[in-house]
């Protein structure tokens, strides 16, 4: 069973649980992104299983008429065997899915065999899969001039890996310039809109100006358990919202692993709660 302090962030052990949990929002007008816990694995057996159930997932999210794609992470199914693996398994389940299909960002390791993942299936599928970018990377524009042009959606998150300095942005301030930044150009250059992935108000707030600037599409997208109200009051005023929804018997490794990453996303869990 998932401890109560768990439960605010993870919807369940099991995609019924989850897929309940999409239908209450979906009354509240906030749509779904399911992520089915589970990332690293070095054997194989354990990423097609991953990729196994996703495509189980997908398979019953296209008999339901759900607001929900899923999310799925590289090294969950089979990046950390090896680039085939991955791009076998990342295969099955774009071409299983009558869905969106995003494909989380991981760390600087995995970016380029991700960009390059993400490139092949947004043209093949005609911009039916997602990417995310981490705003705190500093390759990050030139890896947005490169995706501009392709079919598809892109996230912008700020990112929660901790990265080396040489080629990451450290410092809150300097990762919140650069966060503004890549956001101006996405909604300058993106044609197929924007995924503003950011819990932070005053990130939330640029992208209705930029929105009412330049005229893009755009949608927020916020973690399963922090700031909720803002999430059904965003929704309520007309913006687009989906949430971000882990589920798994892996959640625990899934905490364990946000804090091992970065103490900050601990203190940020506990506040999220406490508020």
């Amino acid at each position: 069973m998932i401890p109560p302090i768990a439960n605010n962030f993870v919807a369940g052990e099991d995609s019924d649980t989850a897929l309940a949990h999409v239908e209450e929002l979906n009354r509240q007008g906030i749509g779904a992104i399911l992520n089915l816990l589970g990332e690293h694995y070095e054997e194989r057996a354990g990423a097609d299983a991953d990729a196994d159930a996703y495509v189980e997932l997908v398979e019953e999210l296209a008999g339901r008429d759900l607001d929900a794609c899923v999310s799925v992470k590289p090294s969950q199914i089979g990046l950390d065997v090896s680039a085939a693996v991955f791009e076998e398994n990342l295969a099955r389940i774009v071409d299983a899915a009558d869905c969106f299909v995003w494909i989380d960002m991981e760390d600087h390791e995995t970016t380029d065999v991700t960009l390059d993942a993400y490139e092949r299936h947004a043209v093949e599928t005609d911009g039916r899969v997602g990417l995310c970018t981490q705003a705190n990377l500093k390759r990050t524009p030139d890896d947005l001039e490169r995706l501009a042009p392709l079919p598809g959606k892109v996230r912008l998150v700020k990112g929660a890996y901790d990265e080396p300095k040489a080629i990451a942005h450290k410092q809150k301030a300097r990762v919140d310039e650069a966060y503004r930044d890549c956001l101006r150009y996405m909604f300058e250059a993106f044609e197929g809109g924007v995924a503003v992935g950011s819990h932070d108000p005053a990130m939330i707030d640029l992208a209705a100006d930029l929105h009412a600037e330049h005229g893009t599409d755009y949608e927020v997208q916020m973690l399963m358990g922090v700031r909720e109200d803002a999430q059904a009051e965003l929704a309520a005023s007309g913006v687009e919202v989906n949430q971000y929804i882990p589920y798994g018997s892996k959640w625990f490794q899934y905490f364990y692993r946000r804090v091992r990453e970065r103490k900050e996303n601990a203190l940020f869990a506990l506040r999220a709660v406490l508020s």
